[in-house]
């Protein structure tokens, strides 16, 4: 949690706003969370109000006073958008930066110009994994389906050998690396280290995307062989421009907030002195909203007036990149209430009591509870926030990697079998004209190997870290 929610919170967390026994506080959470299930998926409520209604319906039920409830929620809300709205915007600036330039297109032209036959899905998990740091996962999609359909008709390619290891890259890096707003939001809720994260979600992420992207796409092309559909190949964003930015000023640019994240993370580890000139510099220059805000500020220039953007374009790119993260932001906060509501009415210090008696490990119990909640919502943010709320308090008297794994697991959890309660599975559906029965084949499996490969690297770290 940030130090701002902390000061926020210091006078209520001190002591839960409920002294419900354990019993109780146990029916509260899963009716809680059975309300935001029933909004979503019955009611198609949007999720920031299923939150919110939520919350509140958590503190009844556990028996708590609306006021102190809503306290809770608002100033859990308060603190997380505090902590990684900035960074959400930051990051929709970039990646529309990076959409309307050309840069992406650049990226993709340029790999796939030297690249064919057995090396093509290998290239698009690439591509995808590239493009993915700093895009939310539907914008992703959207940019990347054009390339994928446009490869697999002209190369005579089938539609999964390409496919998957496209959505396997930007699956792997919405759900484990940030700054995407799941991970974000996780790292914020148990007090994990950015920069060590970030290096251990790559450690993780790598294996992960090459097992469930290139080397699953042989599987699901056999169980699912199907042309590119004609009539879902859109234009490409870049079409109408005169010049593009150059390939390596764009991965360049892409990589900035990455690079100073992991110095700073390397820094810290191998000085450790936090009176080191070294050492403060890079902890400013690595923190998310330098890094991030750098990259943005690099990328004006390397992406918007490389591509002869004048400087009333730049500022409508900006301008266009906020509205659309409107609805994150405010899921983000929700959940972040959501989260404070339950560490407020005691659930954390609940879930200790019962851990101990458990031989499950910690970063089993958090993938468990983010696969039951995106089972059930769909959402994997909402199963990430929710999570991390409820496995906050397992993170004290845990070291800086361990509780970077803690997120790790969580980000895994979140990403199980996508099923068609979850937007990105109609998104798939539709674009690579399946019907049901083969999106679960394909899109669903590629999201569980995700999931399941994930913790297993995550528990195999936590032996040695």
């Amino acid at each position: 949690m940030t130090s701002l929610s902390v000061e926020i919170l210091a006078a209520d967390a001190a002591e839960p706003i409920t002294s419900a026994g354990n019993a109780q506080l146990g029916i509260a959470v899963l009716a809680g969370i059975a309300v935001i299930v029933l909004l979503i998926t019955k009611f198609k409520l949007h999720a920031f109000l299923a939150l919110t209604i939520g919350s509140l319906a958590l503190g009844a039920f556990a028996g708590a006073p609306l006021g102190d409830a809503i306290k809770s929620f608002t100033a859990g809300l308060g603190s997380t958008v505090a902590g990684v709205g900035v960074l959400i915007a930051l990051g929709a600036i970039l990646g529309k930066l990076l959409a309307d330039s050309g840069g992406a297109d650049q990226i993709v032209d340029t790999i796939l110009a030297r690249a064919s036959g057995r090396v093509m899905p290998w290239a698009m998990v690439l591509i995808a994994s590239v493009i993915g740091l700093p895009l939310f996962f539907e914008v992703g999609i959207v940019l990347l389906i054009p390339v994928v359909l446009l490869v697999a008709k002209r190369g005579n390619y089938s539609l999964m050998r390409i496919g998957i290891p496209a959505l396997a890259g930007l699956s792997v890096m919405h759900g484990l690396i940030p700054p995407h707003p799941g991970p974000l939001v996780a790292i914020d809720a148990v007090g994990a280290n950015l920069g060590i994260t970030l290096a251990l979600g790559l450690v993780v992420a790598i294996p992960t995307v090459i097992i469930a992207g290139p080397l699953f796409a042989r599987w699901a092309a056999r169980w699912v062989d199907i042309p590119a559909p004609d009539n879902m190949i859109p234009a490409r964003p870049s079409e109408d421009l005169q010049k593009r930015p150059g390939f390596g000023a764009t991965v360049a640019t892409v990589l900035l907030p990455v690079v100073l994240m992991l110095v700073k993370a390397l820094v810290d580890i191998v000085v450790d002195d936090p009176s080191n000139g070294v050492q403060k510099v890079t902890d400013v220059i690595g923190s998310p909203l330098i890094a991030l805000l750098a990259a943005v500020l690099v990328g004006l220039f390397t992406l918007g007036r490389a591509a002869g953007f004048t400087k009333e374009r730049l500022s409508s790119t900006v301008e266009k990149s906020l509205a659309p993260i409107a609805g994150v932001l405010m899921i983000v906060g929700a959940g972040g209430g959501f989260k404070q509501t339950l560490i407020d009415i005691g659930v954390g210090q609940m879930i200790l009591d019962f851990s101990k008696n458990w031989s499950i490990p910690a970063l089993l119990l958090a993938w468990l509870i983010a696969v039951a909640i995106r089972l059930a919502t769909g959402s994997a943010t909402v199963a990430t926030i929710s999570a991390a709320g409820l496995v906050a308090p397992l993170a004290e008297g845990m070291s800086t990697g361990e509780v970077s794994l803690l997120v790790l697991a969580i980000g895994a959890g979140s990403l199980f079998f996508s099923h068609v309660n979850d937007a990105g599975f109609w998104l798939v559906k539709e674009y690579f004209g399946m019907d049901v029965g083969q999106t679960i084949k394909t899109w669903s499996v590629m999201e569980t190997i995700i999931s399941v490969v994930g913790i297993v690297f995550v528990l195999l770290l936590s032996l040695v870290i």
